[in-house]
């Protein structure tokens, strides 16, 4: 299996231990990662409310690049897949807008097919779509037996529907549960796992996304969560990076809920080591994951 691989900033910058436990979870698991180190920013949302055109031009250029390697793309980032798939929707029913972002890219040598497209997954969906829960389950060397573990997939890994491809995939809403499960792991749910971490506010209004945060993570702490795996390293910020902050406003008392990226989890159970999986990197302390995968 091979992909053209987009990491996404926040893997290079404020969690770096989410890139290094990517590319050490890949090849164990026997997949190949392109990576386009000429690749940019998606925007984030954030750029597409300032130029719509911008954005998608951005994204396309990482289209391109990936199209000309013939290989479909990879990221480990929920609101990178988000962007991303908004901006293909938003070209492939647009042709004039197409031309008018490759007569820019054409100047870097870039062409995005609109048309013929890309398909583009998150890591999760590829663990799920591509590579699949059985083989997943053969390559585990250490199961996750004893870990209580919840998920928590981020707004644009889920929403709008229509365009993330739920017509095709409907139980891409359920695919943490379903990876949790196959690694051995006891699975957690409660009510917030599908809901906005609250980062996208946080510099607006610091104390609503600190209480957004601390609402989810006291309802996974009250249902027995040693830990919440999550797809997305923007939520991973808030909810791990922000925890202490959040811990004011939550409805339990000493709240310590350890968050994992999803590389991470994968790696712990094929058996690589959490210092190589830098699971001593997050702000809150991982002494619980680790404590129940040795109980």
């Amino acid at each position: 299996m091979r992909y053209a691989f987009w990491p996404g900033c926040v893997s290079k910058g404020a969690a770096p231990e989410l890139y290094t436990s990517m590319v050490r979870v890949a090849p164990e698991l026997g997949i190949e990662l392109v990576e386009l180190y000429d690749g940019n920013c998606t925007g984030a949302g954030v750029i597409s409310e300032h130029s719509m055109e911008t954005a998608d031009a951005l994204n396309a250029r990482n289209f391109a690049m990936a199209q000309r390697l013939d290989l479909p793309l990879m990221n480990i980032c929920s609101t990178c897949q988000g962007v991303q798939s908004m901006a293909q929707n938003r070209m492939r029913k647009n042709s004039k807008l197409a031309e008018e972002i490759n007569l820019t890219l054409a100047e870097e040598g870039l062409h995005y097919d609109a048309e013929a497209g890309l398909d583009v997954k998150n890591f999760l969906w590829v663990l799920v779509e591509d590579y699949g829960l059985d083989r997943l389950k053969s390559m585990i060397k250490k199961p996750l037996t004893g870990l209580k573990a919840g998920p928590f997939y981020g707004c644009y890994i889920l929403r709008p529907e229509p365009i993330l491809g739920f017509d095709e995939h409907p139980d891409r809403d359920k695919y943490l549960e379903f990876v949790i499960e196959a690694l051995g792991a006891t699975l957690i749910t409660y009510e917030g796992q599908d809901k906005c971490c609250g980062f996208p506010i946080l510099t607006i209004n610091k104390q609503n996304s600190l209480t957004m945060a601390a609402n989810h993570l006291s309802e996974a702490q009250q249902e027995g969560a040693d830990c919440l795996v999550t797809p997305c390293p923007l939520c991973h910020l808030n909810l791990d990076a922000q925890q202490p902050d959040a811990a004011k406003y939550a409805s339990v008392n000493g709240l310590e809920v350890p968050i994992l990226h999803l590389p991470q989890l994968i790696g712990l159970a094929l058996g690589i080591s959490p210092e190589e999986l830098r699971v001593n990197r997050h702000v809150v302390s991982s002494r619980k994951v680790l404590a129940a995968l040795s109980s």
